[in-house]
């Protein structure tokens, strides 16, 4: 295919080096890659690091821009719509410091972030960059839906070519049979890939141990190109609900070869956010770097990892994960026993499992499920969640609750106005029983705001 050509000519001459990592605890090496793919380290581009996809030799940048959190801003009508104009200043500050790894999907941004995407890349050479993007068929997988959401995304990323495309959201065989199989889908998309227009064939994965078996029992017959997982410091060993802990989903692709796409580094920004004396730890061990930097250097650490994403809506947070990638600083035994000793003191703060990914909006009754559930998490952090009256700090905790609860969250888009109809939770990846955390955050605020907790 002429563009694997001209991408393998653009990187030989953007002047790729070859630099092996090797496995997480083992520092760096040089030599042949691992099994799914290896680090290189770019001379130019400020040095970001890159790893090689050994199924087709791309050079995929560690650090990928993932597209769901585009910055937005009001339109004339009230509407909130993708701040465009800052979006491609953002994705042009990311591919002149070497990110080339794009990942949006139909439903991101209630559907403006693939065109915004594409509007942004555009300007750029089609070479330069790798775009990922899913069949996000959730509530609708009839076999015309799911053509029709295919084929728009190739217009709304104007482009003939999906670098990566991805099976969305997948738990296990019950989810992949009626979303791809019985309706043929899955068929289809194996022609387009022999066909060339997607080039990598895979999945993203949010479920049980169980449908992870399921699925891996399932490359022999698809060959799946890469696999999408979410991973990060507190994944690794202490998954929370139906999720998989990442230490076992990494070992068994690795197992066959399969490269992955790290999703929530930051567990949707609750390891950037984390208690203040847990983050004076983080930065005793490393004044020079930031609290993120941590996780993001602990994601890209195992060398099957192709590329870690994260939705980077600021300019501020797109700079400092360039600079924790250029180059990256793989984490050795003690660092990962560090990380581990930081997980279980985490595992002391009751906050809620939410990443922020709004695939429960939007709510038929108007409320702002991502703004509720985050700003209880960001209190529970800051240690201002009273248990009773009684507590030391329960009326600065009170006041700075209550406060911060009107400026975050509008009223008529407050907890209260939760009926338990139920349409959200299907939809969370986490598995969150959302009406059950909504209401435990109503009762909490009605106690708060009568004094009678």
């Amino acid at each position: 295919m002429k563009h694997n050509i001209d991408r393998r000519e653009f990187f030989k001459t953007a002047g790729v080096a070859a630099a092996a990592v090797g496995l997480a605890g083992c520092g760096q090496t040089t030599g042949q890659a691992g099994k799914g793919a290896s680090a290189t380290t770019e001379a130019g581009n400020e040095g970001m690091t890159y790893r090689i996809n050994h199924k087709n030799g791309d050079h995929v940048s560690i650090l990928g821009y993932g597209c769901m959190r585009w910055p937005m801003i009001k339109d004339e009508n009230g509407k909130d719509i993708v701040d465009q104009e800052t979006t491609n200043r953002l994705v042009d500050y990311a591919i002149e410091h070497g990110v080339n790894y794009f990942d949006t999907a139909p439903v991101y941004l209630q559907g403006q972030s693939e065109k915004a995407t594409g509007i942004a890349l555009k300007r750029h050479p089609r070479e330069s960059y790798f775009i990922a993007t899913k069949l996000s068929n959730f509530s609708n997988y009839s076999r015309e839906n799911s053509l029709e959401m295919y084929r728009k995304s190739f217009e709304n990323l104007q482009t003939d070519y999906i670098d990566y495309y991805l099976l969305h959201s997948i738990s296990g065989m019950d989810a992949f049979q009626s979303r791809y199989v019985d309706n043929g889908i899955i068929d289809f998309l194996l022609e387009e890939r022999k066909a060339g227009r997607i080039r990598n064939l895979g999945f993203s994965f949010h479920g049980s141990p169980e449908g992870w078996d399921e699925l891996m029992a399932t490359h022999e017959k698809y060959h799946w190109d890469f696999v999408q997982i979410q991973l990060n410091y507190m994944d690794w060993k202490h998954a929370g609900g139906r999720n998989t802990n990442a230490e076992y989903l990494q070992q068994e692709l690795d197992k066959r070869g399969i490269p992955s796409i790290i999703m929530e580094p930051l567990l949707g920004g609750r390891l950037s956010k984390v208690p203040q004396h847990i983050a004076d730890r983080l930065k005793e061990r490393n004044p020079e770097g930031s609290v993120a930097s941590w996780a993001f250097r602990f994601a890209g650490s195992p060398e099957g990892v192709l590329c870690v994403l994260s939705g980077m809506t600021y300019m501020e947070h797109l700079q400092d994960n360039v600079k924790t990638y250029s180059p990256l600083d793989v984490l050795d035994e003690k660092d990962l026993a560090f990380l581990e000793e930081t997980a279980v003191l985490m595992q002391k703060y009751p906050t809620i499992p939410c990443n922020d990914c709004k695939y429960c909006m939007p709510c038929p009754y108007g409320i702002d499920i991502p703004a509720i559930l985050l700003h209880y998490n960001k209190c529970v952090n800051a240690g201002e969640v009273a248990t009773g009256t009684e507590d030391e700090n329960y009326k600065k905790a009170r006041r700075a609750y209550l406060v911060s609860y009107d400026r975050a969250v509008p009223k008529l888009r407050q907890a209260d106005r939760c009926i338990g109809c139920n349409t959200c939770t299907s939809h969370c990846p986490q598995s969150i029983n959302i009406p059950q955390e909504i209401h435990k955050i109503s009762r909490y605020i009605e106690n708060l705001r009568k004094d009678t907790l």
